[in-house]
């Protein structure tokens, strides 16, 4: 799965690193005379994460006392995401804000003096300084050359469809011509994302889309629930309702009349790997052409994450045991999820095993008061949610066993959040017991779970690539494709 995330608004770069981050950090001391006048404008900077900072840039403003601002993160691809509490005080000179909507609130509060802003910023347990200027800080914003760029060969229309109460909307991309043509929906992740995957600085549907639309085949991609144009909420839904979003998104392409109604397919990435099966699973034979899994899980979303806390701490340089230690509480956090005991009771247990977690990393262990208490109800909150609790319990193998169209199922070697060795061993399992013969199952020894070419394959590395998806991956999608349902 993605990290947590909510598409082009998470910090994801900043999150990965604080883990090496000194918690705590002291804000500095705020200066009586600063000038409020001296906050409004155009600030640029940067948040001190190890190794690399993350270079951002804020534009305040204040109107009748309230004030508001925006703010840029380059290497994220993320522009005029608003600010929120924005509070400037006339008395000592704090400045204080949040980023809107997204996990972890990010938050920068800090003291006004000598022309800067200093001090600390946070997101869950992540705590790293932070400094603004008014000078000009040369920002290298990260290549993306498969990106595409305007004008395209074919057509680009912003659509919304509905399930039940919920809108969805995406943009359906189609080829030249007047013929009806074959179609793909895509399927995002874990997490809050936008139609595009927007994720660490890329933009990985974007790409896939274009890829595709060029060699004759329609792609619907959408927002998930809560993001862009679509409403209601991922975390409060599940991977059951993404799956009945999806069949909306199936009706809604077989309706078009461009699209040929029996050529219409999913491709799912990470959790979408584990929907596209689910929905297929839902619908008469023939609905649905084909399916296509990048990074699908085959095992149980509990067993899949004990596996990726591994992974992932060993690829970022955890010692055998730090990883012990971190499993043990990881393991009892899951039980009490997955428990089905009440849920105040689930929820006390639960803040045990939590603040225990954050007492055992050196970066969080110093946190106390406010700090400690919100970073430790937003992990509650998120671990409880209706989301993950249906994640950690959801066995995929009956729904792949069940799958009767062509599929096509790509892994990783060096994904760290869906294991290659436990994921595709377990799905070629389920596999092996349907009647289904129109299966292909690869492997990409160096890929990571965005199909990048990768060094370690950990999500720290993910902004790092310029390579948005691997072009032999983008290629053996759409031959695939082409080979059985382009004329």
């Amino acid at each position: 799965m993605p990290p947590v995330s909510n598409g082009r608004h998470h910090l994801s770069r900043a999150a990965a690193l604080a883990a090496a981050a000194a918690a705590a950090l002291s804000l500095a001391a705020p200066r009586l005379d600063a000038q409020i006048d001296d906050a409004a404008g155009h600030w640029q900077g940067s948040i001190e994460a190890p190794g690399q900072p993350l270079v951002v840039t804020v534009d305040l403003e204040e109107t009748d006392g309230e004030w508001s601002g925006t703010i840029d993160i380059p290497a994220q691809g993320a522009d005029d995401l608003a600010l929120s509490d924005v509070r400037v005080d006339l008395d000592n000179g704090a400045v204080r804000f949040t980023i809107s909507g997204v996990p972890g609130e990010p938050t920068f509060e800090g003291a006004l003096a000598d022309g800067e802003i200093t001090g600390e910023f946070r997101q869950g347990a992540a705590r790293l300084p932070f400094r603004l200027g008014r000078e000009t800080v040369e920002v290298d914003t990260p290549l993306r050359p498969q990106e595409p760029e305007p004008p395209f060969p074919y057509e680009a229309e912003d659509v919304e469809y509905a399930n039940r109460e919920v809108t969805i909307a995406g943009t359906l991309t189609l080829p030249p011509g007047d013929g009806e043509v074959p179609a793909a929906l895509l399927i995002s992740g874990s997490g809050a994302l936008n139609r595009d995957l927007e994720l660490a600085g890329h933009k990985p549907f974007l790409v896939l889309a274009d890829h595709l639309t060029r060699l004759g085949i329609a792609v619907l991609r959408v927002d998930d629930r809560g993001v862009g144009g679509s409403t209601g909420s991922t975390w409060q839904s599940t991977s059951r309702d993404k799956a009945a979003d999806v069949l909306a998104g199936v009706q809604f392409l077989r309706a078009h009349d461009r699209i040929d109604p029996e050529r219409v397919g999913l491709i799912g990435i990470s959790e979408g790997g584990l929907v596209a099966p689910l929905a297929l699973n839902r619908v008469p034979p023939g609905t649905v052409a084909f399916a296509v899994l990048l990074a699908g899980p085959g095992v149980p979303g509990g067993d899949l994450l004990r596996q990726q806390l591994r992974r992932i701490a060993a690829a970022n340089g955890a010692t055998d045991e730090m990883i012990e230690k971190a499993a043990a509480l990881q393991g009892r956090a899951l039980e009490i999820i997955g428990s089905g005991m009440p849920p105040a009771e689930a929820e006390a247990a639960l803040r045990e095993v939590v603040v225990e977690q954050l007492a055992a990393s050196p970066e969080t262990a110093q946190l106390s008061g406010e700090a400690l208490e919100s970073t430790v109800t937003a992990a509650v909150e998120s671990n409880l949610s209706p989301w993950f609790r249906f994640f950690i319990r959801y066995d995929p193998a009956p729904a792949l066993g069940g799958l009767a169209v062509p599929t096509l199922a790509l892994f990783g070697g060096k994904d760290t959040q869906v294991d290659a060795d436990q994921n595709q061993s377990a799905m070629e399992a389920a596999f092996a017991g349907a009647s289904n013969t129109d299966i292909t199952v690869r492997r990409f020894p160096r890929m990571n779970h965005l199909f990048q070419t990768a060094d370690t394959g950990s999500p720290a590395e993910y902004a790092r690539i310029e390579e948005t998806m691997a072009p032999e991956v983008l290629d053996l999608i759409g031959s695939w494709i082409v080979e059985r349902f382009v004329d």
